[in-house]
């Protein structure tokens, strides 16, 4: 496997969730349309499942998502790394044990907020590259009105942010993350457009005040995460 480049999935659940500022990070990645049909779990080394309107729950008018679902559960007892964003971190917990809360108490969480890392995430093989660049608190885009309410037996508890606790999780090799590293300022005005949301004007502000440190967390999320899947192709 040495000197082979990897073969990244990319899980797309939502027409208006695209990879955005990770598009050129991880270059060369097949996109699947979920509606269309998933890879074969032998078909990549690294999986990376993008977030949608949609809910945990929804799999009556989204047949895929109990298929997401369980590609990222078997890729994380493969050893094969995966990487979960927003509702794909509520399918990780979901699928394997825990608790996601549909309508979350707290509210919708949208715009940029601030995540701290918990300690154990200085190990983490992705979110380790992100302290490392960032420090243990940085800014994120967010746009979700669930949440983790429970971790799975077993996860590793990574992140939080000042609303909710699970902003990050580890199940295997399958990292979820709450926050949005592929947002740019394009991505959040129309979901927020897609959401009826009419505070785009607050949300593009809060982007150009970090708009310096956005890519750099895109960045270290696209390094570790494609350093882990060379790992895991040389072991």
């Amino acid at each position: 496997m040495a000197g082979m480049e990897p073969r990244i999935a990319v899980i797309r659940q939502d027409p208006v969730v695209t990879m955005g500022l990770l598009e050129p990070l991880l270059a060369g990645a097949t996109i699947y349309e979920a509606e269309e049909g998933l890879p074969a779990s032998g078909d990549f080394d690294g999986l990376v499942v993008l977030g949608g309107r949609m809910s945990v729950e929804d799999d009556d008018r989204f047949p895929y998502l109990n298929d997401v679902n369980a590609l990222m559960m078997e890729s994380a007892q493969a050893g094969v790394p995966v990487l979960a964003i927003c509702l794909g971190i509520q399918q990780l917990a979901k699928a394997a044990g825990g608790r996601v809360e549909v309508g979350a108490d707290e509210g919708t969480e949208r715009g940029i907020v601030e995540v701290t890392l918990r300690e154990e995430a200085r190990e983490d093989p992705v979110l380790g590259r992100v302290w490392e660049r960032l420090g243990q608190k940085f800014w994120a885009p967010a746009s979700h009105n669930d949440a983790v309410g429970a971790l799975p037996e077993g996860a590793r508890w990574l992140a939080c942010s000042q609303r909710y606790p699970y902003h990050a999780l580890r199940v295997g090799s399958a990292l979820g993350v709450q926050f949005h590293p592929e947002a740019d300022v394009e991505l959040l005005r129309a979901w927020s457009k897609a959401h009826g949301d009419d505070r785009i004007d607050e949300y593009e502000r809060q982007y150009a005040a970090h708009a310096a440190e956005l890519p750099v967390l895109a960045e270290a999320i696209a390094e570790g995460f494609l350093e882990n899947v060379r790992s895991s192709m040389s072991a």
